[in-house]
């Protein structure tokens, strides 16, 4: 499972059960729901055995206040879960998600729907493909 942190909305992605592709799952949208409580019931319906957490990090490496807050989402996932959590970079994903989005003719409204979770499938994918 990949997790795209954000203060507002978070992605959800999963891979297939061969760890080969990852595909957007959900955006929780953290004003309305118990965002951990929701990662941890998708981890356990879902059969997921380990959580990357898209840690992010500028250009120079610096980890500002979104990545404490990344940091501290991944604790309490792997306490809430029981499962290993893992902190991947996630430099561009973001952009890397719109221009595919953009790509694909997708209108503003649904982009802004659908951003996070393509960006955490972006994230988990390449995770994926260093594995």
């Amino acid at each position: 499972m990949g997790i795209d942190y954000g203060t507002r909305r978070i992605g959800v992605a999963l891979s297939d059960p061969l760890l080969i592709t990852a595909r957007g799952h959900m955006v929780i949208d953290v004003r309305e729901a118990d965002a951990v409580e929701t990662i941890a019931t998708i981890a356990r319906d879902q059969k997921v055995e380990r959580i990357i957490v898209g840690l992010p990090v500028s250009l120079s490496g610096y980890e500002g206040a979104s990545a404490a807050g990344a940091r501290e989402l991944a604790a309490e996932i792997a306490t809430a879960t029981g499962l290993p959590v893992e902190l991947s970079d996630e430099r561009f994903t973001t952009r890397t998600a719109e221009s595919a989005l953009l790509e694909g003719n997708v209108r503003r409204r649904r982009r802004k729907q659908v951003i996070d979770q393509v960006a955490a499938a972006v994230m988990l994918q390449h995770y994926l493909d260093k594995q």
